[in-house]
């Protein structure tokens, strides 16, 4: 370690990230998105830079989907960039196993690890060195096994767990890709419990997610809720060996959940994607257009006040609860026929089908528009909905409920995870919550929560619009990065036992 700096240095590394500040160097347009993390991740880089924190990234150098922002990519031009690279914030970890793909993961596991570990090796023999970093960011499984490495170096090593999806190896494929395993290997978490290096290495399965939970020197979940349930063992999916450190973590005062923000740019006021821009004050007239220009767009009946119900997260029924929507759908579309309830689905996923088939069996076209996902009808969606469904099953943060909030489309969502955290049931009275909960996880109570939003949208002009003004106020409050990042920074200088900003 080099002598303390007065302002310490942070290396966060992720395997995704979306757009970075352009002050951080000649790569800041670099996006290479796979799902939520992405965002994340540019946003708190984004808030700490902003808050003036040293703040380094580093990333896989994902050649063929930087291309796709840097055309002549292959050219001399990149080599003299590149060649600057070593001076700037952002530090790419080169290797053909990641040059050519075109998606951040690719549908074979076997591709995913080899990435994984070649992404891991560059950062452990080549960036870690060159940035001398005072704490180590780490997120999710395929960086796994850097915070093992980190406390060996005694560098103060913070991992998050975004979802808890894992993948195992063994010393054998680790060391072979290069990465120096036996210098850290009593730090790492193997399947079965090791008696020595040499009996551990060809066999021994090295679990990568609970190794970072196992050896990072603090542990986050991206809610507070979402690790108590695992805690808790509300969630047997979960494998036992990562409830269990994760337990031994909290337990050890070594463990909290931070909730996620939406990225900034979702804020009606200022998107670009939406075609009438609004805020608190003038949110009713303007979403009554957005709403009839997203129905124009997807050919349903133009009515200003029918109510709009928007699906915006992938159609995955393991998940995301999808499932309990199909079995009541056109139930709930019937129920309010003179209401026109309407349904706007943007999404891919398994489920998508289902949904076209409910649509083509029963004619209802003008009523329910299911499309594939698209970023600019998403931001249109949000705009023109009056609610949107989050009947997610488990949900580590989960973003949309908060965007929803920011946009004044008051979120359905199942009471689990970051979705308690973040949805409280709106009381009108008191002035009180900013959507609807239902804790039972079948089509019954997602019925029921449709008729409370209901009830909602039936109350008179003014109570709405006073209840709206006031969720979409405290959303922009309290759904921000600038909150995300101070919580963060609470937890650096917590490792490092000193003050982040002197």
């Amino acid at each position: 370690m080099t002598a303390q700096r007065k302002k310490p240095r942070i290396l966060i590394v992720t395997p995704e990230v979306t757009y970075l500040p352009e002050e951080m160097g000649n790569m800041s347009n670099y996006s290479a998105k796979a799902g939520g993390l992405a965002d994340v991740s540019a946003a708190l880089i984004s808030a700490l830079f902003d808050l003036g924190g040293d703040v380094h990234v580093a990333l896989p150098d994902y050649r063929s989907i930087i291309n796709g922002y840097l055309p002549d990519f292959f050219n001399k031009e990149l080599d003299r960039i590149k060649e600057r690279l070593e001076d700037e914030r952002i530090h790419l970890a080169e290797d053909r196993a990641f040059y050519y793909l075109t998606h951040v993961y690719s549908g074979y596991s076997v591709t995913n690890l080899k990435v994984a570990l070649a992404f891991q090796r560059e950062v452990m023999n080549n960036i870690i060195p060159r940035v001398r970093p005072d704490i180590i960011h780490c997120n999710d499984w395929m960086t796994g096994l850097v915070p093992s490495m980190a406390r060996q170096m005694g560098i103060p090593c913070l991992f998050t767990v975004h979802n808890i999806h894992t993948v195992t190896s063994t010393m054998a494929e680790i060391e072979d890709r290069g990465i120096d395993a036996a210098s850290f290997w009593k730090h790492l978490y193997f399947r079965n419990p090791p008696r020595n290096y040499e009996g551990a290495r060809d066999t021994n399965p090295v679990d990568f997610l609970t190794s970072g939970v196992f050896a990072a020197h603090y542990v986050n979940t991206v809610s507070p809720t979402f690790l108590q349930e695992i805690i808790e063992h509300r969630h047997p999916f979960v494998e036992p060996c990562l409830r269990q450190e994760l337990s031994n973590k909290w337990h050890a005062g070594c463990a909290d959940g931070v909730l996620n923000a939406p990225d900034p740019e979702f804020n009606p006021a200022i998107d670009e994607m939406v075609v009438h821009n609004y805020g608190p004050k003038n949110h009713r007239e303007k979403k009554r257009l957005n709403k009839e220009c997203l129905q124009h767009a997807l050919e349903l009946d133009r009515d200003e006040n029918a109510p709009l119900f928007f699906w915006p997260s992938r159609l995955d029924p393991i998940q995301k609860g999808c499932q309990l929507l199909a079995d009541i759908a056109y139930d709930i579309i019937e129920r309010y026929q003179e209401d026109n309830l309407q349904m706007v689905f943007v999404a891919n996923g398994e489920y998508q089908k289902h949904f076209n088939d409910i649509v083509d069996f029963h004619g209802i076209r003008n009523r329910m528009s299911v499309n594939d996902f698209s970023e600019s009808l998403s931001h249109q969606a949000f705009a023109g909905a009056d609610f949107l469904f989050m009947p997610s099953r488990f949900e580590p943060c989960g973003l949309p409920q908060m965007t929803g909030c920011i946009y004044g489309t008051l979120p359905i969502v199942f009471d689990t995870g970051g979705l308690h955290d973040t949805v409280r049931q709106l009381e009108p009275d008191g002035d009180k919550g900013n959507g609807f909960l239902f804790n039972v996880h079948d089509a019954n109570a997602l019925s029921w929560a449709v008729d409370q939003a209901m009830a909602f949208f039936k109350l008179s002009p003014r109570i709405k619009e006073e209840q709206i003004r006031r969720i979409m106020t405290e959303g922009v409050l309290e759904f921000n990065h600038t909150t995300c990042a101070e919580k963060y920074i609470g937890l650096y200088e917590r490792m490092l036992q000193r003050p982040f900003f002197v």
